[in-house]
């Protein structure tokens, strides 16, 4: 079967997995990550990407992130691939590629799944508590939502700021939501879609995406022939 083409519309909020050969590990020390971070931030200013959250875990990493067009979240990740594995291979002695592949990504809607996602991304780097002197770990965004430390170039999403009406509101109220995991069916469901490319939302938000692309936003129905399914 035909590998589907990667899903991605121009302002809408994309979910991103970058994964390592063989769930290697990738980032071998602070320095990497820092380094992986410098990337990140460049690339997305540079083809105009907002960032809404990171997590870097040793063999992947997640981002939550929405594009002022549709190949600028491919840009991205292109710049990165160049700029930091060229990096990386000069400081740790090796050559050729690092990623397994191209990168996996699906749109998810705000209203339901904005926060949810959010943390599964900032998951990546591990649990740790959010509370002063741990600012700097793990190496994910939560510090950053957790008021903790300041990163420069996250952009908040509306859903964000909707959690209160000043930043102490928002940020006590999204310490307060990570203090339950996520739920592991939940996460599961999340990592699938994004690795699949299925959209995570409501009939009514595929049917508006439906309306602005043409590639399929969900798995086909079991035992129905490909003809007979709608395309949404």
């Amino acid at each position: 079967m035909a590998r589907l083409a990667r899903l991605a519309i121009a302002g809408q909020v994309h979910l991103l997995i970058q994964r390592v050969h063989q769930d290697r590990s990738v980032f071998a020390d602070p320095a990497d990550r820092q380094a992986y971070l410098q990337c990140l931030a460049e690339a997305a200013a540079k083809q105009g990407v907002a960032l809404h959250g990171y997590g870097l875990a040793a063999a992947e990493v997640r981002l939550l992130a929405t594009p002022i067009e549709a190949k600028a979240l491919g840009r991205m990740v292109q710049f990165i691939g160049r700029r930091f594995v060229a990096g990386y291979n000069r400081r740790h002695g090796r050559h050729g590629a690092l990623w397994d592949g191209r990168f996996r990504s699906t749109i998810i809607d705000p209203v339901d799944y904005f926060l949810p996602c959010l943390r599964y991304v900032e998951g990546a780097a591990g649990s740790a508590p959010l509370e002063p002197g741990n600012e700097s770990a793990p190496w994910s965004s939560a510090a950053h939502h957790a008021g903790l430390r300041t990163d420069g170039y996250i952009t908040e999403h509306a859903q964000f700021w909707s959690l209160g009406n000043t930043p102490f509101e928002r940020e006590a109220a999204y310490r307060r939501a990570v203090e339950a995991p996520v739920a592991g069916s939940q996460a599961e469901g999340i990592a699938l879609a994004s690795l699949h490319g299925w959209v995570l939302g409501s009939e009514h938000f595929l049917q508006s995406l439906g309306m602005q692309t043409e590639r399929r936003l969900r798995p086909l129905l079991p035992g129905r022939p490909q003809s007979l399914v709608r395309m949404v």
